[in-house]
C-alpha cells in the first residue's frame, strides 16, 4: 500500500471512528492507529474493506490482549459483496445462472472472516443494519453438511436468522467481514 493510500485510508478509517462512540466507548483513535500502523496486512484488509462499501469501524476490544475489532458497518450489506452463493462448492454446482462469486471466496481474498451468528447479534445491538439487505453468516458444519447456509436481517426492529440453499444468491444479499487487528 503507497503511502499516500494508507494515510487517506486512515483518515477515513479516524473520521468513522469519532463519528461512531457508541460503537467503541472507552477507546481512543490513538491506540486503534498504533495498531494499524503495525500491520500492513491488516491496513490491506481495511482498504479492500472500504473499496467494497463495506465501512469498516471498530466495534470492540480486548483490553487483556490489546486486540481491535473492526467490522462492516454499512447501513446495509456491502454493495460491492452481493449476489453471491454461499461458498465455493455451491458455486460449482450450479449448473446455469452462476452468480459471480462466493461469500467464502471473496471473504478469503479480503482477509476477514463472516460474521457468525452470536456476532451479528452483537454489531446489531450496537445499531440497526440491514434494514434492507440480508448477510450471509458463517454457517455451523451441521447445517452446510444438509446443503444449507444461513443469514440474517433486520426487519420490524427485530434481528431476523434465517435459512436458504447454499447455491441461492440474490441482489440484496451478501456478507459483513470481521478482522481483529
Amino acid at each position: 500500500m503507497k503511502k499516500q493510500e494508507q494515510t487517506t485510508l486512515l483518515q477515513t478509517l479516524k473520521a468513522r471512528f469519532e463519528q461512531n462512540p457508541h460503537r467503541h466507548p472507552d477507546l481512543q483513535w490513538p491506540e486503534v492507529q498504533a495498531r494499524l500502523e503495525g500491520s500492513p496486512t491488516a491496513l490491506k484488509t481495511l482498504q479492500a474493506m472500504e473499496a467494497s462499501g463495506g465501512e469498516p469501524d471498530v466495534i470492540g476490544h480486548d483490553r487483556k490482549t490489546g486486540l481491535v475489532t473492526f467490522c462492516d458497518c454499512a447501513r446495509e450489506t456491502p454493495a460491492g459483496r452481493r449476489s453471491l452463493c454461499y461458498d465455493r462448492a455451491a458455486l460449482d454446482a450450479r449448473k446455469e445462472n452462476k452468480p459471480q462469486g462466493s461469500a467464502l471466496d471473496l471473504a478469503k481474498e479480503i482477509g476477514v472472516a463472516l460474521l457468525t451468528e452470536a456476532q451479528y447479534r452483537e454489531l446489531q445491538a450496537l445499531e440497526a443494519f440491514d434494514l434492507k439487505t440480508s448477510s450471509w453468516l458463517a454457517t455451523p458444519a451441521e447445517v452446510r453438511a444438509l446443503g444449507g447456509a444461513i443469514f440474517g436481517d433486520c426487519r420490524y426492529g427485530r434481528v431476523f436468522i434465517y435459512h436458504n440453499g447454499v447455491q441461492s444468491y440474490y441482489a440484496a444479499r451478501g456478507f459483513r467481514g470481521m478482522l481483529q487487528v
